[in-house]
């Protein structure tokens, strides 16, 4: 059976999801909905709605009310859209990530929402020979660097928190603590954090100095330090299949390297458009995946509770949607997903329980050529899997492999023949 598609271009918008999950209630975010209380509270904040008219065409308007973003009828737009569940325990990047490439996370990542243990704190500044630690609580990131970043600066202290999510963060300043130094404790706290089923450890890089008039600001040079995937992922098969995996972004940190063999760094949604753009005009091979994470909607914008920013990052992306569509070969599949909610106008600063949305496109299904009208409605999928198993059937031909212990539900012939998924 040969593959349907030459190269997929998977984008996550991370941190845009499209309204409460059925259990969201137990993980605190009833009410949450990042699209559609975003397009509410833009549209009174900026004194206009969201303009998306692009990501509209694809059906983004129909996954849920958005104020200003009407819905396709079914004879407008293309491409196709759906909205699924998750299946895995958590709202966080990884398990979203993991769960797309068809690993269900059926045990929640830990959380310290109380922060880390001192004997753990002891042994973590013992073994990298670090004077102690600042902070160890539950905090937002740009807050404690406010907070604390005076004081780690005098006393070399790195400053350590996590949030609601599974994470150990260390933040530290680029100049006086040294940007390798932190990559290298951030490395050793994967040690421990393994033991302690902690998803990830993430470096916070930060400059400036406020006792020099030059705020504190995070920078791009964040890495992320992930736990193992505990069995092979989709990524992982499709290297058997001698697909060529390029990451975008921190793609690769994710998957801890795994099923990704080649990625390219990136400093924020502008750049990683900027990249993808780039590599489509350079990756023509078929057997290709462009594996795309823009950061902004959730580090940025959600976290921070920037309604603003948040949708200017969606309108930005929007615009960008006919520069990535016009460099689509005719074989290509395009398909925009997300990992988990991070509602800009909710209360709190962390990651949302949401349905994430799912838009695809392809000039072969939907194209010039064909006489398909309107976006496809493919409905409620049942795992966040059916788009790693839409990326596996479109580039290899095939269904997951049974025994693989991964999930998912291809919508590769929803695409092709216009049916509607599962409702």
């Amino acid at each position: 059976m040969q593959a349907q598609m030459n190269r997929v271009i998977w984008i996550v918008l991370d941190g845009v999801g499209a309204g409460e999950l059925p259990d969201a209630a137990k993980y605190g975010d009833t009410g949450s909905n990042s699209l559609g209380n975003l397009a509410t509270q833009f549209s009174t904040k900026m004194g206009r709605p969201l303009q998306l008219p692009n990501l509209r065409q694809l059906g983004i308007g129909n996954l849920t009310p958005m104020a200003g973003v009407s819905p396709c009828s079914s004879a407008e737009g293309r491409g196709a859209y759906a909205k699924a569940l998750e299946k895995s325990c958590g709202k966080d990047t990884t398990s979203g990530h993991w769960e797309m490439a068809g690993l269900v996370v059926s045990k929640a990542f830990a959380t310290f929402p109380n922060g880390f243990s001192q004997e753990v704190i002891e042994r973590w500044c013992r073994e990298n020979n670090l004077p102690g630690v600042l902070g160890n609580k539950s905090a937002s990131g740009t807050e404690i660097i406010e907070e604390l970043g005076p004081e780690h600066i005098r006393t070399g202290k790195p400053i350590l928190y996590t949030s609601a999510d599974s994470v150990w963060q260390v933040a530290a300043h680029e100049e006086t603590f040294g940007l390798e130094r932190l990559y290298s404790i951030c490395k050793s706290a994967r040690q421990i954090c393994d033991e302690l089923q902690i998803g990830r450890v993430i470096a916070r890089p930060f400059v400036g100095n406020p006792a020099n008039g030059t705020p504190f600001k995070r920078t791009y040079r964040r890495k992320d330090y992930a736990q193992l995937p505990d069995r092979p992922t989709l990524l992982d098969l499709l290297q058997k299949q001698n697909v060529q995996t390029i990451g975008i972004g921190k793609i690769s940190n994710i998957f801890a390297g795994q099923g990704v063999p080649e990625n390219i760094d990136t400093e924020g949604n502008t750049d990683g458009l900027r990249v993808l753009l780039e590599q489509l005009e350079t990756r023509t091979a078929p057997g290709t995946l462009l594996f795309c994470n823009l950061i902004d909607f959730d580090m940025l914008y959600g976290h921070r509770r920037d309604v603003l920013g948040y949708g200017s990052a969606l309108e930005e992306f929007d615009q960008a949607l006919p520069q990535i569509m016009s460099r689509l070969q005719e074989r290509d599949l395009l398909i925009l997903a997300s990992d988990h909610g991070n509602d800009p106008t909710y209360p709190g600063t962390d990651h949302t329980r949401e349905y994430i949305p799912i838009l695809a496109y392809s000039p072969w299904f939907h194209g010039e050529k064909t006489s398909k009208s309107g976006a496809v409605n493919m409905g409620i999928r049942n795992c966040f899997g059916d788009v790693g198993a839409t990326v596996y059937e479109a580039l290899t031909g095939r269904e997951i492999p049974e025994g693989s212990g991964l999930e998912g539900q291809s919508f590769l012939s929803d695409l092709s023949n216009g049916s509607t998924g599962t409702t």
